[in-house]
């Protein structure tokens, strides 16, 4: 199955192309943006490597990671990505980055919805997951805007930049999901 390309109010959800490249290795390389990631140099050449790593031919493979595009329905300018872990038949990893001149704006909220209508609706999973550093704020608030229950709380769990941190898993299932 190909990548698909979903489309919501403002935004366009598709494959990476290599035109994306630079501007997503500009806000990933950003210190806000890198805070919680598990990166911290993100650089174009980081870019085009996952770019030539991922198979957007063979979507949804078991096991695989991919990264979708958040784009600009007007003018496909890149202004986010979601990361996408098809962990087995039945179950998905989500994670989103949102550029920082466009955080604040709704743009996770709004992609992950379509994202999540497709997996729930399309695909027929049953369960997406998503971990978020304890400490971040904004990505927890996504998560729970969009429905996810707050299933664990990891005290010192991670090793992560160079000190011991607390993560939060959630989960959404698709009978609770209002995204179908």
């Amino acid at each position: 199955m190909n990548c698909p390309e979903l489309k919501t109010n403002n935004y366009r959800l598709r494959a990476f192309e290599t035109k994306d490249l630079n501007r997503f290795a500009q806000y990933r390389a950003q210190k806000s943006v890198a805070q919680y990631q598990s990166w911290s140099d993100y650089t174009y050449q980081d870019a085009v490597a996952l770019f030539e790593s991922t198979d957007y031919f063979r979507f949804a493979v078991v096991g695989q990671w991919y990264q979708l595009a958040i784009a600009l329905q007007d003018s496909d300018e890149l202004v986010g990505d979601l990361a996408v872990h098809f962990i087995d038949d039945e179950q998905v990893e989500l994670g989103f980055t949102v550029a920082p001149d466009f955080q604040g704006q709704g743009v996770a909220t709004e992609a992950a919805s379509a994202l999540l209508a497709y997996l729930f609706s399309e695909l027929g999973k049953h369960r997406v997951v998503a971990t978020t550093d304890a400490n971040n704020v904004a990505s927890y608030s996504v998560l729970e805007k969009l429905g996810f229950r707050r299933e664990a709380h990891f005290i010192q769990n991670i090793f992560f930049k160079g000190a011991w941190g607390d993560e939060y898993q959630y989960a959404l299932l698709s009978s609770e999901s209002k995204f179908k």
